[in-house]
């Protein structure tokens, strides 16, 4: 494996896994479980790519992007404090029904409670609401490239990402030992090389900044 990503053994557990990943967590706040005393008032939680991984069932370039998106939006939307879920509002450059942007927006989703119609609606008065707080094809974006924008509802703040998925690292032809892999007929040595570059390719979107712009729209 690369010096990135760090094998331990084939126990897949919430406890340890088969890879380990380095990327901060991103931490978040949430007036809903700050109410029902889930967490102590002003205390985030703390969301990390492996949840995410959890979310989405798997890891990869488009899993780690949109925790990227996430990231990189928010700390540039809350440069001096912690985000706050129902004051988030994300809008998605492209369709829903896009195999990428219905899934990263379905990751981003999950890291800022961000939903459409069938959100939650919030506790008594509609504190913490995140309903219609997510929005697909709602702005024309000059680059091809998956882009979104966070906004702060209470400031009206809002930033713009785009992740520049054409400049992953290329798999190369190990990527094609995908299909033995599925249906178990691939060598030990396959696996290992293709879950190297797998990984490695993971770790890069994870770690790289390049492969992202952030542009602030409106201060």
């Amino acid at each position: 494996m690369s010096e990135n990503t760090t094998p331990t053994d084939t126990d897949r557990t919430e406890e340890h896994w088969a890879v380990e990943y380095d990327a901060e967590p991103i931490r978040i706040r949430d007036p809903v479980a700050e109410a029902l005393a889930v967490l102590e008032p002003g205390e985030p939680f703390v969301v990390t790519y492996e949840d995410v991984v959890k979310a989405a069932g798997h890891s990869c370039p488009t899993a780690s992007g949109a925790y990227r998106i996430a990231q990189l939006g928010l700390d540039a939307l809350y440069p001096d404090g912690h985000p706050v879920r129902s004051e988030i509002g994300v809008l998605a450059a492209g369709p829903r029904d896009d195999a990428t942007y219905g899934v990263i927006g379905r990751l981003i989703s999950y890291v800022t409670g961000a939903a459409q119609k069938d959100g939650f609606a919030g506790l008594a008065g509609g504190h913490g609401n995140r309903q219609n707080m997510l929005a697909f094809d709602a702005f024309d974006s000059d680059s091809a490239a998956p882009t979104f924008r966070f906004r702060r509802t209470d400031t009206d703040e809002t930033v713009e990402v785009t992740y520049h998925v054409g400049d992953v690292p290329d798999g190369g032809t190990v990527l094609g030992n995908l299909q033995q892999i599925i249906e178990g007929t691939a060598s030990n040595e396959d696996r290992e090389l293709f879950a190297d570059l797998w990984h490695s390719r993971v770790q890069s979107v994870l770690s790289d900044d390049s492969l992202f712009t952030v542009t602030i729209i409106k201060h």
